[in-house]
């Protein structure tokens, strides 16, 4: 039976170096704990900056949020690049497959981007978030359907979707019809009702559900934006497929789980959304 982690982090914000120094901690600790699979939260490398307004207002931007849009884009990675270099290196130096929030620069745009690393193969996945959430969209670019792929790993079908994503309907659908065994949701979401979206598609999908969301506080902010900085409290959450809370995180740290792969044709007895219990002479989901 796998061991499966999520880590529960911030970024140090407008510092990609110093970011990377606490992922490759917290890399390094789920694996001398034995976990083979670790989740980190959304947007963790190149920062998710809660609270910036970035000088917009309808029909205008100033020139100081300008400025700040060049910090934070000078805070993002390409990939490939040395960043994710460095995080297939670690992967196969620790025997561990990662999902890990990035914020991805293409060209001249950013995007909110989640990847997987495995141990023998190095990055296996790419994937885009779809759908910016709110004012999300004035400082990131849309995703497309080439990067929504289920990845068959060693430990089981790998299957992503970012914060927001998971009330996405279709997409869910999507992966449930790739087989997705292990669903990984990179949030900055905190609230309590996140959890029951969590226990939900874990329940819908008859998989195991592992969702990383950001600890930041004002101390993870530069000290001349701490005054309008926002703040993450976390509660990460790892759920089986017949919906229980595995485990449940409130404060900085990992939490790491023994799971059941047989859990999940135990839960397909009753339910398969994307077989058995589907009506596919009533639906049809076209993906473009």
């Amino acid at each position: 039976m796998p061991k499966v982690a999520v880590a529960q982090l911030g970024s140090a914000l407008f510092d990609t170096p110093a970011t990377l120094l606490r992922v490759e901690t917290a890399c390094r600790d789920a694996a001398k704990r034995g976990a083979q699979l670790l989740v980190l939260p959304e947007a963790l490398v190149g920062g998710y900056p809660k609270g910036l307004t970035f000088g917009a207002a309808l029909g205008s931007r100033s020139e100081a949020g300008r400025e700040l849009f060049r910090r934070y884009f000078a805070s993002s990675v390409t990939c490939p690049g040395p960043e994710t270099e460095f995080l297939a290196a670690l992967a196969q130096e620790l025997k561990l497959h990662i999902v890990i929030g990035i914020v991805e620069l293409a060209g001249s745009t950013l995007y909110c981007t989640s990847l997987l690393f495995s141990p023998d193969r190095g990055l296996l996945t790419k994937h885009r978030k779809l759908m910016p959430t709110g004012t999300e969209r004035l400082i990131w670019g849309l995703g497309d359907a080439t990067t929504m792929q289920v990845t068959e790993t060693e430990i089981g079908r790998i299957g992503m979707a970012i914060c927001w994503e998971n009330y996405m309907p279709l997409y869910r659908q999507h992966l449930y019809n790739q087989g997705v065994e292990l669903w990984c949701a990179p949030t900055v979401d905190m609230r309590e009702i996140w959890q029951t979206t969590m226990r939900h598609i874990a329940y819908e999908g008859r998989c195991f559900v592992l969702s990383a969301c950001q600890f930041l506080t004002k101390t993870d902010w530069p000290a001349d934006l701490q005054a309008e900085a926002g703040e993450i409290d976390g509660r990460s959450v790892i759920v089986g497929p017949a919906g229980g809370i595995v485990g449940l995180l409130t404060g900085e740290g990992l939490l790491i789980a023994e799971i059941d792969l047989a859990d999940i044709p135990r839960g397909k007895f009753d339910l398969d959304v994307a077989g058995h219990y589907n009506r596919p002479d009533i639906f049809d989901l076209r993906v473009k």
